[in-house]
């Protein structure tokens, strides 16, 4: 009894002490907002067709639908070509800068408001990535997901540093940010465009609200007691989020493989065979004659796919399996995205699969970028010009300013 107790006290340690998972929520952050960027530039010159005026999902049918779903969408406010532009362009913004981490909670936000606002305008334009990309976009809200490689972490970490020294710390930009906000919130509220489904309407507001007490906690408090409820409550929030991501992917390949053994041409192993023979999914024939035509290969590849989805979900019980899967799975996707001409469905679940990547390979990779990241401007000080030292300056002088 004592030892369950123990066990117990333990679990409830665990998920209310720190947001678990950091390194792993960032490369979510970083994997759903670059593949919606991406999106995004690519289809620029397509976007009317897309999401816009110009598409054949017109602006009536979308609102005879959305007054039947009640799906939130804000290119249902207006049907100008002005309004499609601005919202379009602040879902490019939103992406940009939830994959750089600034003002990362905010920012989550807004890109939630363009993934659905533009995908629930054309329901029709979307693939299985682009679902993925629509759950996920809810679910990022709720995490602490720029913890790590972020400039909100720099920004932290400057402050505490500032803070040892003595020095007074203030942000201007996030008070501005959260009013200028909260007058939108608060204007579209009152103009009606927020009816239909409760639960975006709520999750802005909730969101807004939390805001506000976290500043003024961490302002006006006298003790240490109410920040640390709040970060108890965000920690408990941002476990119970990464749980449901993880529960996301493991439902995704679960009932992709479950749905696949019942299908004739997946137990004959001849499924694979078709998608590399269609128009529409070959952008290399030559490539996909070459890959289909061994029989033998297809079969393979087709009782492997079935294989490594449906055994992934129990594999997260032995780490070395998981990891082995887990490198099947990425490197499937990636052959998906040149062979099939899928990119942004594939990138979309190698994000949705980073979650499971183990926490030393991911501080390996954020060390190898950081190398990288310094050889560039390393490079790049090498390349610019010296500029000429005065003659009051000593060259010891002048090398460590340039240096800090």
């Amino acid at each position: 009894m004592n030892r369950c107790s123990l066990a117990v006290s333990r679990g409830i340690a665990r998920v209310t002490e720190a947001a678990l998972g950091p390194y792993q929520t960032a490369v979510v952050r970083i994997g759903f907002s670059a593949t919606w960027l991406l999106f995004l530039l690519r289809e620029l010159p397509h976007r009317h067709e897309l999401y816009g005026p110009d598409g054949p999902w017109s602006w009536d049918l979308a609102e005879q639908l959305i007054r039947t779903n009640g799906a939130f969408t804000t290119l249902m406010w207006s049907d100008g070509r002005i309004w499609f532009e601005i919202v379009y362009a602040l879902a490019v913004l939103a992406s940009a800068l939830l994959m750089l981490g600034w003002r990362t909670r905010t920012m989550s936000v807004l890109f939630m408001v363009g993934v659905l606002s533009l995908q629930n305008r054309s329901v029709f334009m979307g693939d299985g990535g682009d679902n993925v990309l629509h759950l996920m976009s809810i679910y990022l809200v709720f995490t602490r997901c720029a913890q790590v490689w972020s400039l909100d972490a720099r920004r932290a970490s400057r402050a505490r540093a500032a803070r040892a020294r003595g020095e007074r710390v203030t942000d201007r930009t996030g008070p501005v940010l959260w009013g200028v906000l909260g007058f939108v919130l608060v204007a579209v509220t009152l103009a009606g465009r927020l009816e239909g489904d409760w639960l975006i309407p709520a999750l802005l507001w909730t969101v807004w609200a939390a805001q506000a007490l976290w500043w003024l906690v961490g302002r006006r408090a006298r003790s240490a007691e109410p920040r640390i409820l709040l970060d108890v409550v965000a920690n408990v929030v941002h476990n119970g989020a990464l749980l449901v991501i993880m529960a996301e992917a493991c439902l995704i390949y679960a009932t992709a493989g479950w749905y696949k053994i019942q299908g004739s041409r997946w137990q004959d192993g001849t499924a694979v065979y078709y998608p590399l023979h269609l128009e529409y999914f070959s952008p290399w024939p030559a490539l996909a004659g070459l890959l289909s035509a061994s029989g033998t290969l297809v079969m393979l590849v087709t009782y492997g796919t079935v294989l490594v989805q449906v055994a992934f979900p129990f594999t997260l019980f032995n780490r070395r399996v998981k990891n082995v899967l887990l490198a099947v799975m990425i490197t499937e996707h990636a052959v998906i995205a040149v062979v099939l001409g899928l990119p942004f469905f594939s990138l979309a679940m190698i994000a949705a699969d980073a979650v499971f990547l183990p926490t030393t390979f991911l501080r390996r990779l954020g060390g190898w970028a950081a190398r990288a990241r310094d050889r560039l401007l390393s490079r790049a000080r090498r390349r610019s010009p010296v500029p000429e030292q005065r003659a009051h300056e000593s060259p010891e002088t002048t090398h460590v300013g340039f240096g800090t």
